[in-house]
């Protein structure tokens, strides 16, 4: 028998009428060369004429500013860089020099200065990318670096008692995955011990009186998060804000020990501010009239100013309210553009810090005196030795999607009638938001490559309400690649720009969108560059690290439950990689803890089998995205000779 079957095999794999498969493609091993950090795979040599042009705009600065000194006129802090990462200076006086206080090899994330002392100041910093933060105190007279946390676990959320004595952070020491409160000593800076274990991710958002409570913010998603008084002896917790799908922010408390101020969405789409009373537990909203979210609020130490700022269409609005005289007004000494970081002076209860910057201006610290409406710039940002008044302003755009929702994007325009090349730039998240900002890559695309560049936010970005915030979650995922499919019908009715020149871009989330929209639409677009992106949702969410998967599995769906699982491997662009045709671009940093390096690794991979083109360019010493200037500078040329080549925009 089983010569007859092998006999039938043999004349049927013979017969002309059985169809030979068709053989995979022979793929050349790939051209690798390495230059440092940075790994080039299948990536042409660097253009030194893009080099050459990119330099002024490479040259770019900007201040984030990060506190102002205890002393009355001690100035203030800034994150700034002067070499190859962000560090933290001191400004003395409007216009002063920034003196540079750290000299780390990495990037100083953030920094919190004492609120009595002059003296200390508190570091944030990572190593690699790999967003394990440690937090260090700086004794400026002294020079005395003293690491508060374990070197190894991810540190979060530091923050001073009142009067500096103690200092309390979030810590994932004990499992790696849930965040606990540890509070120290300030005399005895290695004295932090873990005070309350949570579930979760918890931050601390301000102290008790007496310091024997403390009010402490649980978050489990962009829609769901809650606020708590919890009492540090006890450990018992008590909930402020609403049950249920609500979304809480802040919380602050007043100098009378008993009102505090935080932002709910309970009663409508956006975050509104409130002040419970924790005696009565009465809930009284203070601006029910706006209709956008409150993105930010601070209250001045005597409680007499809260500021606060409303997130409108992606453009900041920054008012004072009046906690006496419960009346609310806009200063206009400051300038257009959006704010943050916003915190007053610890002794002068007048004196307001904050970020100013636009989509043509560079992020910069300033002061605003809140009784005289009197603004004051402290730092002036360098642009390159470019003029800023001769950079692209985008223009806010809307268009409608394939069922009716309404959309924008802010549209930067090159001169000239066109029809010009397009890049789609999508942002991350998905909860983020596309906000003006001065980026020099979509000044570059503009002015030096002559492409415009959208910049929309699809369903699923957050400062448009809680419900547009839900529309893409789980298996609604592919409802908001589905926008990026009619924003296309949208550039094809728009004389300008020119339909068949079409690239996309996007960054973690983004790069997701970037592949996905290569499957959907490939026959429509010319080159796709993914950033940290992520290309499979089952290796993913089995690979982020554990202190955020179930925040994502929140948002992706539970790729533990099998009918999800299923769902998730059908959306998956790795699962389609041979339906990717145009072009691709792939950045990644290897210690990336969000999307690990292996999201770039197996699609470069599937992509390149089918014999397509794929630039992918690592970095050994990146996480999720790249911090260091000379690479972000090698990233950037590319991305410009990528687009310039594959758009024939050049």
């Amino acid at each position: 028998m089983l010569s007859i079957l092998l006999a039938s095999l043999s004349l049927s794999l013979a017969s002309p009428l059985v169809e030979p498969l068709p053989e995979a493609p022979e793929v050349p091993a790939p051209r690798v060369r390495v230059d440092g950090a940075l790994r080039f795979q299948d990536i042409p040599e660097v253009d030194q004429q893009i080099v050459d042009r990119l330099q002024p705009w490479q040259a770019f600065r900007s201040a984030s500013f990060s506190g102002l000194s205890a002393a009355e006129d001690g100035g203030l802090y800034v994150l700034t860089r002067f070499g190859a990462t962000a560090q933290l200076h001191h400004v003395a006086q409007p216009g002063g020099a920034r003196v540079q206080l750290t000299f780390e090899a990495e990037p100083i994330a953030s920094a919190i200065p004492h609120p009595t002392n002059p003296d200390l100041v508190v570091t944030q910093r990572d190593v690699g990318g790999n967003e394990a933060w440690q937090y260090e105190l700086l004794d400026r007279k002294s020079g005395a670096r003293t690491l508060l946390t374990d070197g190894a676990s991810r540190n979060e959320g530091f923050s001073w008692s009142p009067d500096g004595a103690r200092f309390a952070f979030f810590s994932t020491a004990r499992n790696g995955t849930d965040f606990d409160l540890y509070l120290g000593q300030t005399a005895q800076p290695n004295s932090a011990q873990l005070t309350v274990e949570n579930q979760g991710m918890w931050r601390l958002t301000d102290w008790g009186p007496g310091d024997r409570s403390v009010l402490m913010f649980h978050y489990e998603s962009i829609t769901r998060s809650a606020l708590y008084q919890v009492d540090l002896k006890t450990k018992e917790r008590r909930r402020l804000s609403a049950e249920g799908d609500v979304a809480v922010s802040g919380g602050t408390l007043a100098p009378d020990g008993r009102t505090v101020y935080f932002t709910s969405d309970h009663e409508g789409e956006f975050q509104s501010l409130y002040t419970f009373d924790l005696v009565s537990s009465e809930l009284t909203p203070l601006a029910p009239d706006l209709t956008w979210d409150v993105e930010g609020f601070t209250l001045s130490p005597d409680g007499r100013t809260l500021a606060f700022s409303v997130n409108e269409r992606g453009y900041s609005k920054l008012f004072l309210f009046d906690t006496r005289r419960k009346r609310r007004t806009e200063p206009t000494s400051l300038p257009a553009g959006r704010v943050s970081n916003l915190s007053f002076h610890k002794q002068n209860p007048r004196l307001l810090g904050l970020s100013v910057f636009g989509a043509t201006s560079p992020s910069d610290a300033w002061t605003l005196d809140v009784r005289r409406d009197h603004a004051t710039r402290w730092t002036q940002s360098e642009t390159g030795g470019l003029d800023p008044s001769s950079f692209v302003e985008p223009e806010l755009i809307t268009w409608t999607s394939f069922d009716g929702l309404e959309l924008d994007a802010m549209l930067y325009r090159p001169e000239g009638p066109g029809p010009h090349p397009v890049v789609i730039s999508i942002h991350g998240g998905p909860e983020s938001q596309s906000r003006p900002f001065l980026a020099s890559t979509y000044q570059v695309l503009v002015k030096e490559v002559g492409c415009a560049v959208l910049v929309p936010n699809v369903r699923g970005s957050r400062g448009y309400g809680k419900t547009f915030l839900t529309l893409d979650n789980a298996e609604k995922r592919e409802d908001s690649v589905k926008d990026i499919g009619t924003l296309l019908d949208w550039i094809a009715k728009e004389p300008t720009l020119d339909e068949g020149r079409v690239g996309v871009r996007g960054g973690s989330y983004g790069g997701y969108m970037v592949l996905a929209s290569m499957i959907h639409f490939g026959d429509r677009l010319a080159a796709g560059l993914n950033v940290v992106g992520i290309s499979d949702f089952i290796t993913f969410l089995e690979n982020t690290k554990s202190y955020r998967r179930d925040l994502r599995r929140v948002e992706y769906g539970d790729e533990r439950d099998p009918e999800m699982r299923a769902f998730l491997q059908s959306i998956s662009p790795l699962r389609r990689a041979t339906e990717i045709t145009p072009p691709l671009f792939v950045v990644h940093g290897a210690n990336d803890p969000r999307v690990p390096i292996g999201e770039a690794e197996q699609i470069v991979e599937a992509v390149r089998s089918e014999g397509r083109t794929v630039w992918y360019l690592r970095a050994e010493n990146e996480g999720h995205g790249f911090r260091r200037k000379e690479n972000r500078d090698v990233a950037t040329a590319l991305e410009m000779q990528f687009f310039g080549k594959m758009l024939d925009a050049e």
